[in-house]
């Protein structure tokens, strides 16, 4: 069996679309998937990025804390279990990442609503950087999410403008699993173009 172990922030979209793949992937090859937490807002804390985009991210540590909390009190399912219903909301849904949206998405995975308290710990910003460097650090300072690693190979991506189904995510994982025995392969890049699809 596969291991594939994958960080995400629910901000994400790119994260998103890749995690859906991977849920596809868990019905078509008989892979174990690992969920962690990476923070888009610890990512470029020090970094020159544009005003607008420092804006959007002002107060998105905060979904970050309530996944780092699950991570920390239940098994990785319930970690798993929590993105999808936050990721449903945000990003299929077109609802905010709210602290309202965080509790609410804690009752659809089955999960203590008293999790939701971890919004405004900033004690645990601590845990949220070093699962944050466990999943980067390995990839380069260069990149952003999603990154998944692969039998220990660690990448930025894959970066999927939508979601492959059924087999066709199948093989795009024998791909990603096929570059990943090769330790001096580092990228593959184009251009995106189109719109991102969740469906």
């Amino acid at each position: 069996m596969a291991t594939a172990d994958l960080w995400f922030d629910p901000l994400c979209p790119f994260a998103w679309i890749t995690s859906r793949w991977i849920r596809e992937v868990e019905q078509v090859r008989d892979i174990d998937v690992k969920w962690h937490v990476m923070s888009l807002a610890y990512l470029n804390k020090d970094k020159d990025i544009p005003q607008e985009y420092r804006d959007m991210l002002a107060g998105k540590e905060k979904p970050v804390r309530v996944a780092i909390k699950i991570a920390q009190e239940h098994d990785n399912t319930a970690l798993g279990d929590w993105y999808t219903a936050i990721g449903t909301r945000h990003h299929n849904n077109g609802e905010e990442l709210t602290k309202e949206a965080a509790a609410a998405a804690l009752a659809d995975a089955g999960l203590p609503a008293e999790l939701v308290e971890a919004w405004d710990d900033e004690s645990l910003d601590e845990a949220v950087a070093r699962s944050h460097h466990e999943g980067m650090d390995p990839v380069g300072d260069d990149v952003g999410t999603p990154t998944i690693h692969i039998e220990g190979s660690a990448f930025f991506g894959p970066v999927l403008s939508k979601i492959p189904r059924g087999e066709e995510a199948g093989e795009l994982w024998d791909g990603a699993v096929a570059l990943a025995r090769f330790p001096y392969f580092y990228e593959l890049k184009r251009t995106r173009t189109g719109d991102l699809d969740f469906s």
